[in-house]
């Protein structure tokens, strides 16, 4: 296998989280997005997209998405399991892995993106380019804090984002709450379970592979 990593972004460190809570070592090649190396030539060979994770399989499928490379290494590697074991604990973890991203990646995304000055042009991923819209990093600061709102008020009921056991939703979440200091925003001080959750997690090995 070969995987394609950015050491300074979120979406590639979920994936290498994901790859150290399996123990795995894996061939890997950093692309700096700082650089542009994602657009080059030799890059979009591997991924005409032009986007980071990539993951290339023994079998030669190439795999762009954390969920997709999620599944093709939770498949191949089953322990530890890190997307549930039941049919109810398979499904919480992707319900709750897709509400922290729709709810929690997609407006630090938004936020940063739409106002930072090395994504000028730049605002969406991928080979082609859009313009900021400061409004959308207006929304997705609001947007954020509703999300801190909404884990909190999760991890006072649940020891984990998707139930009783550490899983893929908790390596997205953390990610992104831990990114979110791009935007200037942390773990509010009166949610005390999310952060005891929070150091607990930064606490593990893979916290910082």
């Amino acid at each position: 296998m070969l995987f394609y990593d950015c050491s300074t972004a979120p979406n590639p460190r979920r994936a290498r989280m994901f790859i150290a809570e399996k123990g795995l070592q894996i061939e890997t090649r950093d692309i700096s997005i700082a650089k542009g190396e994602q657009m080059s030539e030799a890059f979009r060979k591997v991924n005409l997209r032009a986007t980071i994770p990539v993951l290339v399989t023994d079998e030669g499928t190439v795999l762009t998405e954390n969920l997709g490379i999620a599944a093709y290494l939770e498949a191949r590697f089953p322990e530890p399991p890190l997307m549930g074991r039941t049919p109810d604990e398979k499904g919480l973890v992707l319900m709750w892995n897709a509400i922290v991203e729709q709810q929690g990646g997609a407006p630090i995304a938004d936020a940063l993106r739409n106002t930072h000055p090395a994504f000028k042009d730049r605002a969406i991923p991928g080979p082609q380019n859009h313009a900021q819209i400061p409004e959308l990093a207006e929304r997705g600061i609001a947007r954020v804090g509703a999300f801190f709102d909404l884990l909190e008020e999760r991890l006072q009921d649940s020891p984990f984002i998707a139930g009783e056991a550490f899983s893929l939703a908790d390596i997205s979440t953390f990610v992104f709450v831990d990114f979110a200091r791009v935007i200037k925003m942390r773990i509010p001080e009166g949610n005390t379970a999310t952060r005891a959750w929070f150091d607990s997690v930064q606490a593990r090995p893979s916290a910082s592979a």
